[in-house]
């Protein structure tokens, strides 16, 4: 036997997406009770109504102090509908709208539980589609769709009993048509979810196409792009449109198909009245409650379309909602305190998948140490020291600080210790103090200033018309890359971490803001454990030690002279940058 619609797995969602609405149901219920109020008013008024058109054209019942009651009576009606309505709905948007702010919140809070690797595994427009396009469309599935559910199902209920009181055999005769109004419900209700999810993969991608060539304006203007971006976009919008052009049509045909079939009742309900002689005021009363009736068979008729649209981007959502978190909090994790008095590689591995990308690593680092990797681009120099603030995990391996394992720390304790400056400096599209206060809210601007003085940036932040209070722009546009460098320092500085990661700071610099930029990095590398990541082999020559990495093993390990006398990798790399 084939499921029943409700059984169906988009329903499973829909009823996984109500379960959201649990910490409000104080408000759920008024609006339900409110409902029950509009739906028994609304049936209330054509009783109420059939005693006057009986008073009205009957000549020998006509009472005017009846006609009067009933007048007065109606109005009451209408009143307390209108009340109930109105309340219904109020509680209901409410409910709703809380509702898709909670799941936004909660999928805003896994993406930020997630891992780097999810991260670089998943494309950045289409996290943004989801958390901002796909929650619009389950905020309609659960407002309007709640708000339908509360409501119609008792003003079918209420104005069934009333077609029933008036007219046993003409209403079961009526009603017979009803379950030919879900045949096709449930077959445009498939054809909806399908292009529906659809739809919203295509705008997914549409917002990376748009996110993308945002972010890469200077390349795309430097190399003529924009012809071929305003093709991938006019191409992706096109998809969309399709798919949404499908569904319309589908929900489009409902409606007719549902008027054709009352409409054919109607027809046979006027011969019914014919044979049996129906009283006048009987059959405009039942008339009007067949009528009446149409709008929450609409209504839950769309429903089930409604549902079947809303839960292809709910389905979404709650893929990123159920994404396993591979970087977390040990259970019994302890939070890291104290100084940090060794940090231990011990054969450690990391694989992508299946691809092995680090095999065997092995070294140990005490306080005050500066140890420099360099190796061929790929070697695995950036994926070793993300192992260190846990951005992956190893695969084999283990890494340990002051002799415990650091998946034994808490994640927030571990990070604490630990800054980072890179050579894609991240700004936010904020003020210059806010940026360099990020991994520290509470500083105050004494603090601030203090900290950029020590990375060399104050000169140049006073010499703006706005100081401090001047806004970056997004991603720091509106410096320039060794500004931009010297305020990730200010911000490093400022949260003054005891370990210090530093990959590649300035291999983008020009030798001015190089210079500067390494006097910054002097000053921030002053009495800390450093790992630095360099390209450029001048700036690491003081390190105690290097680690030569080729192919995600350790080649060579040593300082700089006992490298080169080696004449080794190290020693390869250093004449390709320093031959005359």
């Amino acid at each position: 036997m084939s499921r029943r619609f409700w059984q169906t797995p988009e329903w499973a969602i829909y009823a996984r997406l109500l379960a959201y609405v649990k910490p409000y149901k104080t408000r759920l219920t008024i609006g339900i009770i409110c409902g029950i109020v509009f739906a028994g008013s609304t049936a209330g008024i054509l009783p109420a109504l059939q005693r006057t058109l009986a008073e009205l054209f009957d000549p020998d019942t006509l009472g005017l102090s009846a006609i009067l009651g009933v007048a007065v009576l109606l109005p009451i009606f209408g009143l307390v509908r209108g009340i109930g309505f109105f309340l219904s709905m109020y509680y209901i948007k409410w409910v709703g709208h809380r509702v898709v702010l909670d799941l936004r919140v909660a999928l805003f809070d896994r993406l930020q539980e997630l891992s780097v690797y999810y991260f670089s595994s998943s494309k950045a427009g289409e996290l943004i589609s989801r958390a901002a396009n796909d929650t619009m469309m389950v905020e309609r599935a659960v407002s309007t769709v709640l708000g339908d559910l509360v409501r119609q199902p008792f003003v079918l209920i209420f104005l069934l009993g009333v077609v029933i009181w008036l007219d046993p055999v003409l209403a079961f005769l009526s009603l017979v048509v009803f379950p030919v109004c879900i045949i096709p419900v449930i077959q445009f209700g498939k054809r909806v979810r399908r292009n529906a999810r659809r739809a919203q993969s295509h705008l997914a991608e549409i917002v990376t196409i748009l996110q993308e060539s945002i972010a890469g304006v200077r390349v795309v203007k430097a190399f003529g792009m924009e012809p071929y971006e305003r093709a991938r976009f006019r191409q992706g919008g096109e998809a969309v449109f399709k798919r949404l052009i499908k569904v319309a049509r589908a929900r489009s045909a409902i409606e007719p198909i549902i008027v054709e079939i009352s409409i054919v009742g109607i027809s046979l309900i006027l011969v019914y009245a014919h044979l049996t002689g129906m009283a006048m005021e009987t059959f405009f009363t039942f008339g009007l409650a067949m009528v009446a009736l149409y709008d929450p068979v609409k209504k839950l008729s769309r429903v089930h379309l409604a549902v079947q649209q809303s839960t292809a981007a709910a389905e979404r959502i709650f893929e990123v909602l159920d994404e396993h978190v591979t970087v977390q909090d040990q259970p019994g994790a302890q939070p890291l305190t104290g100084p940090i008095e060794c940090i231990a590689f011990e054969a450690v591995g990391f694989q992508y998948d299946t691809e092995p990308v680090l095999q065997d690593i092995s070294f140990t680092v005490k306080p005050g140490e500066c140890i420099a990797f360099v190796g061929h681009s790929g070697s695995g120099k950036t994926t070793l020291v993300s192992l260190l603030p846990r951005f992956f995990d190893p695969t084999t391996g283990v890494i340990r600080i002051n002799g415990q394992d650091i998946r034994e720390y808490t994640l927030a304790s571990l990070r604490q210790q630990i800054g980072l400056v890179t050579q894609d400096t991240f700004l936010f599209n904020d003020t210059i103090a806010r940026n360099i206060a990020y991994g520290r809210q509470d500083a105050d601007q004494t603090v601030i200033e203090a900290a950029a003085r020590r990375a060399h940036a104050h000169d140049f932040i006073a010499a703006l018309p706005e100081g401090y209070d001047t806004v970056v722009g997004d991603r720091g546009v509106r410096l320039s890359g060794g500004q931009c460098q010297r305020l990730a320092i200010a911000r490093a500085i400022l949260r003054n971490p005891p370990v210090m990661i530093l990959d590649e700071a300035t291999s983008a610099l020009d030798t001015e803001s190089e210079r500067l930029v390494q006097a910054a990095l002097d000053e921030l590398m002053n009495d800390r454990t450093v790992f630095a990541i360099a390209h450029r082999l001048s700036t690491i020559q003081h390190a105690h030690r290097i680690v030569v990495l080729d192919k995600g093993r350790v080649v060579e390990m040593g300082a700089h002279a006992e490298l080169l006398e080696r004449g080794g990798l190290y020693r390869y790399l250093y004449d390709l940058q320093f031959k005359v």
